[in-house]
């Protein structure tokens, strides 16, 4: 499995609006659910589910990333959305700084290992400053995906 397997041209936003954390946290799982990827009915269940996450400690990694992610028994595959946001956000990353790039992860909760694989992938994607500012220059789902999918054609992200 890819990364770009998980991730759609309508999972990315390359211009969040949210300037809290808990909004882009709800913008982005509004991405899942308007792409079709995770039911309307299921929206609330996943979002609390992301929420409680944040709850256990801050996802926001520190080097601008954000990977807030839960396991969910409505989730039947795992799905990933994309978020930039312009003018950062206070994620309580660990660094302190704010947070620009955000991957969210709704995952089943049956199996953890895949969920764990794919969480290890994106930090170790977005842990080359050079990709990092590649994705937050980036104008558009197409050119997220482009260069998502150049690092795993260098084989280094295939899950």
């Amino acid at each position: 499995m890819k990364l770009t397997d998980l991730i759609q041209l309508d999972t990315i936003s390359v211009d969040l609006e949210a300037d809290k954390k808990e909004g882009v946290i709800s913008e982005m799982v509004d991405l899942l659910v308007n792409s079709g990827n995770i039911k309307k009915k299921d929206r609330d269940e996943i979002l609390e589910k992301v929420k409680e996450r944040e709850q256990l400690g801050s996802t926001g990694i520190g080097k601008g990333i954000g990977i807030p992610h839960a396991k969910t028994s409505v989730t039947k595959k795992m799905v990933a959305a994309i978020g930039i946001s312009k003018k950062g956000v206070d994620f309580k990353s660990l660094d302190g700084e704010p947070t620009y790039i955000f991957f969210l992860l709704a995952a089943p909760g049956d199996n953890p290992g895949p969920h764990l694989k794919v969480l290890s992938r994106i930090s170790r994607l977005l842990d080359d400053k050079f990709i990092r500012e590649r994705l937050r220059a980036a104008k558009n789902g197409k050119e997220i995906l482009g260069i998502i999918r150049d690092e795993e054609q260098k084989n280094t992200l295939i899950i």
